[in-house]
């Protein structure tokens, strides 16, 4: 291959820096030698004569200067910085601080902008978030092993509790600037880590991948207003409430937030028609699925819907077959010759179950003034373990409420209702009920204290006390949580 300073035998930069210093050697030595001959010039017309001399030198120097520069510069794109580092510098021979010191501004913000390059530009174009949530709780009917039952994150009582602590890494495409692919990485730690992805019950091999809550990658499609595609495991949108507590308006989550999916692995499509209309589709392999325990592929179909700018109505309706047709045997006692996955080993069920999951779900929001907030919420969940089976269900709702008192604080409410027709949620036929105060004080930036009260009741002797045997109506609950997050984008996670 042809080196690339012979691409163009007349261009400056094919020719050796060598030149350059020849030609400032033979400018210092005319410019000298006649100041050290015998001369018959008179003495004023001698001095005018080396002044002029003087100021031609110095208008040479500067122009080999600009030469040698534009040299560097083309060495530079040719060689890269290596060879630019180690070329020799001409200019620099009788030149003053004064006249370089312009000129090497110039030249270390072109190398700044060189070198910063893709890299700088992409640490630009993405962000990085952090975020700690801990909370003391305490459950008045004074449990035994400290448990509240039925929560999704706060399930200790008379114990500091990490909650979660975050990691969020995120590229977010961009077609107006010619980026049309992004991804996101969620890292998390912590009780909720444990909740969110801790039960055999759901995947063969949760420990895997718990600390991963999501990570997907996103392109968006030239049609139309854009088309955008995620691949990997994200979040689901079933259900008003979502993982993040400083983007929730409790600090406790819903029966709904728990019994509803927390994550899909997939892929899942969304169109924005207008400001007002959008539409999503996924295809996955289950509720809380990274890998998945049958063959089956869970569908969701979702509309948002934006009439008034204050207004915001989410509908969704997902299918799912979430029976397993193997079994896992992760502690021994499998049979000969069973075959493995990654070393666990696992047999097929004969005439697994296949009934259906069916989940309706609706959530709207109204910001009635800059400072109140309200929103509602109706589900209704059926599920069957054989075809002609017949079905437990869950339906109910949940009613939010919130007040911006001032920057600083806040007050929200909500009450939600469950009935458990078949012990989908609980494990029993129940109707659940609860009510929720929440008070926010925002202590800085990025710090957020958070009390409430909590009050679960239900139609039947249920919750925990601290007599073995004997369980309570209801469970009334105290907490108070401090949440940190810090990053460089200011949005909901």
């Amino acid at each position: 291959m042809p080196s690339a300073t012979r691409s163009n035998p007349h261009s400056f930069a094919a020719r050796p820096v060598g030149y350059s210093v020849v030609a400032l050697v033979l400018l210092l030595f005319t410019g000298l030698k006649p100041e050290a001959q015998t001369s018959t010039t008179p003495p004023a017309d001698r001095g005018a004569s080396q002044t002029d001399e003087l100021r031609e030198l110095r208008e040479a120097v500067r122009d080999l200067q600009v030469q040698v520069t534009e040299l560097k510069r083309e060495l530079h794109h040719q060689h890269g910085t290596e060879g630019e580092a180690s070329a020799p510098n001409p200019a620099l021979a009788g030149a003053t601080p004064a006249n370089l010191a312009p000129q090497a501004a110039g030249e270390n913000s072109q190398t700044k902008q060189q070198g910063t390059g893709l890299g700088i530009d992409f640490l630009r174009q993405s962000t990085i978030e952090v975020g700690l949530d801990v909370y003391y709780g305490y459950n008045f009917n004074n449990p035994i092993g400290r448990v509240n039952l039925l929560r999704a994150y706060d399930v200790s009582s008379n114990a500091f509790s990490l909650n979660q602590a975050s990691l969020i890494l995120k590229h977010d495409p961009d077609p107006a600037a010619g980026r049309r692919f992004g991804g996101r990485l969620d890292l998390q730690f912590g009780q909720a880590t444990e909740t969110l992805q801790g039960s055999g019950a759901n995947e063969p091999r949760p420990e895997v991948y718990r600390p991963v809550f999501q990570v997907y990658g996103t392109y968006v499609f030239p049609a139309g207003k854009g088309l955008t595609l995620d691949v990997g495991k994200f979040a689901s949108s079933l259900g008003f409430e979502n993982n993040y507590s400083k983007d929730q308006l409790n600090y406790s989550r819903s029966y709904w937030f728990n019994f509803l999916p927390f994550y899909h692995m997939g892929a899942r499509a969304n169109y924005k028609f207008n400001d007002a209309i959008a539409v999503n589709y996924w295809a996955v392999n289950g509720t809380q699925q990274t890998e998945p325990f049958n063959g089956f592929k869970d569908q969701f179909f979702g509309l948002t819907l934006q009439p008034h700018k204050t207004v915001n109505w989410t509908l969704n309706y997902y299918l799912g077959q979430e029976h397993p047709d193997v079994v896992f045997f992760p502690n021994g006692g499998a049979p000969p010759n069973s075959p493995t996955e990654q070393g666990l080993p696992f047999q097929p069920i004969t005439n697994a179950p296949n009934g259906r999951l069916h989940i309706f779900d609706s959530y709207v929001s109204w910001q009635s003034t800059p400072k109140l907030t309200f929103v509602l919420e109706g589900d209704y969940v059926i599920e069957r373990l054989l075809e002609e089976s017949s079905p437990s269900r869950v339906t109910g709702g949940a009613a939010y409420g919130r007040y911006q008192i001032s920057p600083k604080t806040a007050f929200a409410i909500r009450g939600e209702y469950l009935n458990d027709h078949g012990g989908l949620f609980s494990a029993k036929t129940q109707a659940l009920k609860e009510f929720t105060l929440t008070y926010d004080y925002k202590l800085a930036a990025g710090l957020l204290v958070r009390t409430e009260f909590r009050r679960d009741f239900s139609n039947l002797p249920f919750f925990l006390t601290d007599r073995l045997g004997i369980l309570s109506d209801h469970q009334n609950t105290a907490t108070m949580a401090l949440i940190w997050w810090w990053g460089n984008k200011e949005e909901t996670w």
